[in-house]
């Protein structure tokens, strides 16, 4: 099934996310409508100005409980149905039910989601500052190296916002394995396909891009034409920017974020099942973020074997058989054969 085709089929849970953008909207025209009616009644820009940051927070406020607490089920939610229709070819008929059982006995509770959620996001943010900071170096003594690292830090930044969901992805997929371990040996097999993930990444991020600014030009010309109506003007330029900017942001996270997320999720599963998990990545991946290693960590206490064995349907890694198969550090996830007392990559004993 192609991925315009799972967008279209599973528009549900789009109209889910839109209504939640919409909510917070609203909340926000109401909290917005009474601060500068203050503003209005008292006439004064320094007054309309310091009102108009409580407005900023308190929005901050509003979209964070509804995004936190109800959005980001939906999302999940949305990518099992999603996986399903990947690895199956199908979209299940009750695709919310589907979703929330899944969800459901995936995590078990929704805080299990956000921990691995967090840790995936919290790893691929140190991961993509590893490449910030490489930048910044060359930056410092090659000419015009910093707009280019700017670039690319724009790119990377919408190219791996889609990471999280991939990796969640991934652990729909492998119901045999603990969500941690999924989920770490997700992000390991993002890194092995690197190339080609971001090379199908490349593609989407001018859409993103070109789109976003698309919605906030037409919905500021809008809000700007209402405010000159009534006479509006001045420091309610800056109000109606931001008003463009909220129904842009709402329009980005119901439909295009969701039209991203499914081409992301479709070409990350198309490599998934036939990547042989290399565990030096492990060892890297700890090394270079410490919520990776967090992650990693408790999928390896999710697992009762000695070794962190590689994902089921993405194949082992070339290990020697019987008592001789090989161990690995819990602390930054090298492999040292058995039998060895301390680690060769961190140093700490073996337990």
């Amino acid at each position: 099934m192609k991925s315009g085709q799972i967008y279209s089929k599973t528009m549900p849970f789009v109209w889910a996310k839109l209504l939640l953008g919409l909510a917070t909207f609203v909340i926000s025209v109401v909290l917005l409508a009474i601060l500068m009616g203050l503003a209005w009644l008292v006439k004064s820009e320094g007054v309309f100005f310091f009102l108009f940051l409580i407005w900023l927070g308190a929005t901050g406020v509003v979209n964070f409980i509804i995004n936190h607490y109800m959005g980001y089920l939906v999302k999940a939610g949305h990518v099992a149905v999603i996986t399903e229709a990947v690895t199956t070819g199908r979209v299940p008929d009750n695709q919310v039910a589907y979703g929330k059982q899944m969800v459901k006995d995936r995590f078990a509770t929704s805080n299990v989601y956000f921990v691995v959620d967090k840790l995936v996001s919290g790893a691929v943010k140190q991961l993509q500052r590893g490449f910030e900071k490489v930048g910044n170096a060359l930056g410092s003594f090659v000419p015009g190296m910093n707009a280019v690292v700017g670039i690319g830090k724009m790119f990377i930044g919408i190219a791996l916002g889609y990471i999280d969901e991939c990796c969640l992805g991934y652990t729909f997929l492998k119901k045999d394995q603990g969500a941690f371990k999924s989920a770490a040996d997700g992000v390991v097999i993002y890194a092995q396909n690197w190339k080609k993930l971001l090379k199908d990444a490349a593609k989407t991020t001018a859409m993103v891009i070109g789109l976003v600014i698309a919605a906030t030009l037409v919905s500021l010309i809008f809000f700007m034409l209402i405010f000159r109506l009534l006479g509006l003007d001045g420091l309610w330029g800056l109000l109606a920017f931001a008003l463009a900017v909220f129904v842009a942001v709402v329009i980005k996270s119901a439909f295009i974020d969701s039209y991203i997320m499914v081409k992301m999720i479709v070409s990350y599963m198309q490599e998934a099942p036939t990547t042989v998990i290399t565990f030096d990545l492990y060892s890297k991946l700890c090394g270079l973020s410490r919520k990776f290693k967090d992650l990693f960590n408790k999928g390896q206490q999710e697992t009762p074997q000695p070794a962190y064995a590689a994902a089921g349907a993405a194949g082992t890694a070339d290990a020697p058989a019987g008592g001789d198969k090989p161990v690995f550090c819990g602390e930054c996830g090298a492999k040292n054969e058995r039998g060895t007392k301390f680690c060769g990559g961190c140093g700490k004993p073996m337990a």
